[in-house]
């Protein structure tokens, strides 16, 4: 791979004038996801960590609690064993951990975090009196407050939450325990705590994609239990800079959807759904996922940071759809020391499946009801793959059964 220092002056026509020239376009058309207030934390302690370092030292009956980053099998096995008492003790000392603890059952998570949201709410409130911090700042806690307010809705089943820097969240629409089919949307940039869901647009954020598939798979497949996870519970890029540009978010955001996919119930099978830089995500990840991920479908994809499919290392179907007005379409589908994702995944050459994403309308567009784009991702979720609609005039179901 060829890095800047090895670049030299590159002149005016030259293959590596022709790079810069192409990398430079990647950030312009990067900066139409606009920028992102990141709440500073500078000297304040990190509460998940705080919480996970606690835990470590806790003990439980006189004995030591496991390690929260053991195998989600051991740790399912030893919550089993537990007394409702002795869990409800947990949640009350740890919320933050058990809330985002993969092992820990799910309607348990679901409780620990109703508690940990409670908490940051309070927080929040007293900061909105604080008069050390500036307007902006008393905003920024109000904003938060209301967040916290609307996740803690009756109802609502909060499977990770993290208040530390921008923030991050995951909520389950359906039966997780109890699935036969999971989706998990995987959003791209600017995607934090503030941002998760949305009132205008509702479909262009993580909550509303993953509420729009769920009801879509619904109604295909009423007799099929289905669940879907709107998983922003990774870093992800700030708008313009050189963190959408290269895989470095993305590469510690796989890490953790592995993480959560290893949690998954055995039987269930698992479908990506990757918007955007979530497709990076989950092109890195694909490699290390188990067999129980059954398909990788991405949408408005920058690249997967593979050259074609078969570098991916993965036994999944992979789908690609993008609308005919997306602005990533524009962007140079290449990785030059460093920087850019690689190959297009709609190219002929890397051998995806792709879908039709009519009615889509944009980058943003794609799990909106009514289209087509989201229809495929429902029929991909629910494992009716022969009755997709493809693009490109390409038969995509070819081999399927």
């Amino acid at each position: 791979m060829t890095s800047f220092s090895e670049l030299g002056s590159p002149s005016p026509g030259s293959a590596a004038w022709r790079a810069l020239l192409a990398l430079a376009v990647v950030f312009v058309l990067l900066a139409t996801t606009g920028w992102t207030a990141v709440r500073s934390h500078a000297g304040a302690p990190d509460p998940l960590s705080a919480s996970v370092d606690a835990w470590r030292h806790g003990t439980l009956g006189g004995r030591a609690l496991p390690d929260p980053y053991g195998s989600p099998r051991t740790l399912s096995r030893w919550f089993d064993s537990l007394t409702k008492a002795q869990t409800d003790r947990l949640v009350r000392r740890y919320p933050l951990t058990v809330g985002n603890l993969n092992g820990a059952p799910v309607a348990l998570r679901y409780r620990a975090n109703r508690v940990a949201l409670a908490q940051a709410r309070t927080a929040e409130r007293k900061r909105m009196d604080d008069p050390r911090l500036t307007p902006l700042g008393r905003a920024d806690a109000a904003q938060r407050m209301h967040r916290y307010q609307d996740l803690l809705r009756a109802g609502r089943q909060i499977f990770s939450f993290d208040p530390s820097g921008a923030g991050r969240a995951a909520e389950v629409f359906g039966d997780l325990a109890h699935a036969n089919r999971v989706s998990i949307v995987v959003p791209g940039v600017d995607t934090n705590i503030l941002t998760f869901e949305k009132t205008g647009r509702p479909y262009t954020a993580t909550v509303g994609m993953a509420r729009a598939l769920y009801e879509n798979e619904r109604s295909h497949a009423p007799d099929i239990k289905t669940a879907v996870i709107a998983w922003a519970d990774y870093t992800s890029p700030a708008g313009i800079g050189m963190d959408a540009a290269t895989g470095k978010l993305a590469a510690q955001g796989a890490v953790r959807l592995r993480a959560v996919v290893n949690a998954l119930p055995s039987l269930s099978r698992v479908s990506l759904m990757c918007h955007s830089y979530g497709s990076v995500v989950c092109g890195i990840a694909a490699r290390d996922l188990p067999p129980k991920v059954t398909d990788i479908a991405v949408a408005g994809s920058p690249g997967m940071r593979a050259a074609h499919v078969s570098d991916l290392g993965t036994s999944a179907r992979v789908w690609a759809m993008r609308d005919s007005g997306d602005w990533i379409e524009d962007i140079p589908h290449l990785e030059f020391g460093g920087l850019g994702h690689g190959a297009d995944p709609l190219s002929s050459g890397f051998g995806a499946r792709v879908l039709s994403a009519a009615g889509a309308d944009g980058h943003a567009g794609y799990f909106e009801p009514g289209t087509t784009s989201l229809d495929n991702f429902a029929r991909v979720g629910i494992g009716a793959v022969t009755s997709v609609s493809c693009g490109n005039g390409d038969d995509c179901t070819a081999g399927l059964r």
